[in-house]
């Protein structure tokens, strides 16, 4: 038995789960998540004990992936619509800045006439199911980065576009401007040395 996919989910108050063939329906007080699991997989679900269980119809390789891979999301689901996720990211660097209009999200992070949008800056549109919220933007002269979260019920949303944010100007080894993770650790690099000094 796979070591993850054996374990029970525990299903709270307020969320109702749905099996339909292969179609798993969770919803709570933060939204629906539907998925369809893979065909060698079965998911069960307990209304009385409030408890999903999943298991596998074959001992492959590839079977006993799945079983863990079908649990650990549907747990995920259940999360999801109860508390949701949430990933924070840090823009460092001199005139590195965010600011959010409406469902888009406009980032300055110095590529100015050399990538896409409007000078330096990228238009992002926020996928449904995800909301940003601007934490604190950089002001001038300020030495503390700006911050945003990417919010959402979908654990797969969020990070996929916290990634795409991410991948705008990844943080540069030397000075460490761009784009991380909150508690993200960046391994610096020391500039190369005058020539002639020391």
């Amino acid at each position: 038995m796979s070591r993850v996919g054996k374990q029970p989910i525990t299903v709270p108050g307020g969320v109702t789960v749905k099996v339909a063939g292969r179609v798993v329906s969770v919803s709570g007080p933060k939204g629906q998540l539907n998925w369809e699991h893979p065909v060698t997989a079965a998911v069960v679900y307990d209304d009385k004990a409030k408890v999903i269980t999943v298991t596998r119809e074959h001992d492959t390789k590839q079977s006993r992936a799945n079983h863990g891979l079908t649990r650990s999301l549907i747990a995920n689901m259940v999360v999801g619509v109860v508390t949701g996720y949430e990933k924070r990211l840090e823009i460092y660097g001199t005139g590195y800045n965010c600011k959010l209009q409406g469902r888009t999200l406009h980032l300055n992070v110095g590529f100015m006439g050399r990538r896409r949008g409007i000078g330096s800056q990228f238009e992002l549109t926020v996928p449904d199911g995800v909301e940003i919220d601007i934490e604190k933007e950089a002001s001038r002269g300020d030495t503390e980065p700006a911050l945003l979260t990417v919010k959402g019920f979908d654990k797969q949303r969020v990070g996929q576009f916290a990634a795409e944010i991410r991948a705008l100007r990844k943080t540069e080894p030397y000075k460490g401007k761009g784009i991380r993770y909150k508690g993200e650790v960046v391994k610096r690099k020391q500039g190369k040395a005058l020539a002639g000094a020391g």
